[in-house]
């Protein structure tokens, strides 16, 4: 005779006699299964009682996560199958489906599958988050919803090309229906989940790809391919969303929306571009509650403490450097909500205002009416400002007017796009900012780039080659990292400040390199070296510090 449940989680210790009498009775008052009492008491694990009641039922049990499933066993089950039910299936042999499912007192999946597919289904057991990660992992996002949209509607054949010129009012009756809107929530909170930072929707001959921009590096995500014809709809859902005209295609648009998905609270920037399949989008997903501070950027100690000097200064320009999404934006947000009193007057020109700011007044630069980076800052000065945020210097006009507002006793920050902080000088004088007025203005030019971080959960030490003495880490992978070894970014840091040697040589417009080569003398830490010092304490590895300073 089979043990009981309990009694095999007691014979295997993981419960106690006590526990599993707690439990029984409230077995008895609430009517539910044994199993799901013991779980939702957090006595057991949902795999431990699975473990057991594999033991007891004689099925077997498996860790999905290990099992690599033939692309042909999933077309066999449809999408609507495995998600109603939360089945997976695993394998085929002649006519019998194994599956996989967490509850193996639930015949109806057994019995729906059989009637309709006329397979006969075999079991085995896996947690509910294994099933749904696999589901995710192999069906695609929104598979079951693009189903059920396609369901009953004549199918193009693989070559054809989906019309690019459907009638209007279809687009924006289809934009309007609720399994589109459905789909697009679907690809907007699995973005979230995956903390993705952009979502790309990308359309070629005969495809439409899905990837999502995650700790800087960009990936596939999995979905139907059958999507590709959803793509004038979902095109348009996200035109209505964001407002922008559903009509136009043949040019680049540009818009914005607030979404809340559970407890995230998001800004949504939408890009949409024509190209010769039809229309891209890339969807920037910016958290509104989000909390700005100079110890979460990952400043050492020196260069922490050298940050918030400057941020005491009563007047001239820090400017920060980078490529696009180096993090430049975070670090100034850090800045100005450290600075942000109810004693000081700080106004920002954003193109565009990418967070608010609470007690700061925030412009955003609109070309299109004159209202440039330029305008903007003469009319600021008339508001008595006394710090000042301006997005990025991009010509001489906002450069001069920049300095000049430094120069009348104005603390300014600002952004360059140069590859290092001693660059910085350079791409001034080329715009055509006199050597005095960058020497007399400037109190640092700061660089900055961002690396992954390690994983926590399963970061592997090892003895590198040429190292004997020092033990590095290496990604590895796991379940909480999406297996990619990584989770999260930092920033690695480059801080040039401005002092009387270094104001000679701008004087004497010496090059970028012989500015770094004389900055270092006197203490400066480049990117690499920040980055190697994260490196030796276990933060992130060689490669990522290489791949974000290869110059």
């Amino acid at each position: 005779m089979a043990l009981r449940l309990g009694d095999i989680l007691v014979e295997k210790g993981i419960i106690t006699p006590q526990e599993l009498k707690m439990a029984i009775d409230e077995q008895q008052r609430t009517g539910e299964i044994l199993g799901q009492v013991l779980v939702k008491m957090g006595f057991v694990t949902e795999k431990e009682m699975l473990q057991a009641l594999a033991e007891q039922q004689g099925i077997p049990f498996l860790d999905l996560k290990d099992v690599k499933i033939d692309e042909n066993i999933i077309k066999k089950v449809p999408a609507k199958f495995a998600t109603h039910y939360k089945i997976m299936p695993l394998n085929m042999e002649e006519n019998v489906l194994t599956i996989a499912i967490s509850n193996p007192f639930d015949m109806w999946p057994i019995d729906d599958l059989e009637t309709h597919l006329g397979f006969r289904v075999e079991r085995t057991l896996a947690t509910t988050q294994d099933i749904l990660e696999a589901i995710g992992r192999y069906y695609g996002v929104g598979s079951e919803t693009i189903e059920g949209i396609l369901a009953g509607e004549p199918r193009p054949e693989k070559k054809q090309e989906v019309d690019l010129e459907d009638n209007v009012q279809d687009l924006e009756k289809m934009a309007g229906d609720a399994s589109i809107i459905k789909l697009v929530n679907q690809i907007l909170r699995q973005a979230i989940d995956d903390r993705a930072t952009d979502i790309h929707i990308e359309h070629f001959r005969g495809e439409l790809a899905l990837r999502y921009r995650i700790d800087g590096v960009l990936y596939d995500i999995q979905v139907s391919e059958d999507i590709r014809q959803l793509h004038p709809a979902i095109v348009s859902r996200i035109k209505v969303m964001s407002g922008l005209n559903i009509i136009e295609r043949r040019i680049p648009q540009d818009g914005r929306t607030k979404v809340k998905i559970g407890d995230n609270e998001c800004d949504l920037r939408v890009s949409v571009v024509p190209t010769i399949y039809g229309e891209n989008i890339v969807i920037r997903i910016l958290h509104t509650k989000m909390l700005y501070d100079l110890s979460d950027l990952g400043l050492s100690r020196r260069a922490y403490d050298i940050l918030d000097e400057l941020l005491k200064k009563p007047h001239g320009i820090v400017l920060v450097t980078g490529p696009t999404g180096s993090g430049k934006s975070t670090t100034l947000y850090a800045a100005l909500n450290k600075l942000n009193t109810r004693d000081r007057k700080i106004i920002t020109i954003e193109d565009p205002v990418e967070y608010e700011l609470r007690g700061i007044t925030q412009i955003q630069v609109n070309p299109k009416i004159g209202l440039t980076f330029a305008q903007a800052l003469r009319s600021m000065l008339r508001h008595d400002p006394d710090i000042m945020m301006v997005g990025e210097v991009r010509d001489f006009e906002t450069a001069e007017i920049t300095i000049q507002t430094a120069l009348t006793g104005h603390l300014v920050f600002s952004t360059l796009h140069t590859n290092d902080a001693a660059s910085g000088v350079t791409r001034l004088l080329n715009i055509g900012v006199e050597p005095f007025l960058i020497a007399s203005s400037v109190v640092a030019f700061i660089a900055q780039r961002l690396v992954r971080v390690l994983c926590k959960k399963c970061k592997e030490k090892y003895e590198p080659k040429n190292s004997k003495d020092k033990t590095l880490y290496r990604a590895r992978g796991c379940e909480a990292c999406n297996n990619t070894g990584y989770m999260g970014r930092t920033g690695i840091y480059e801080i040039l400040l401005v002092n009387e040697e270094i104001e000679k040589l701008i004087l004497k417009k010496a090059s970028a390199s012989e500015i770094k080569e004389k900055a270092q003398k006197l203490g400066m830490k480049n990117l690499r070296d920040d980055g190697w010092e994260k490196v030796i304490a276990g933060v992130t590895t060689p490669e990522e510090v290489m791949r974000v300073t290869q110059l």
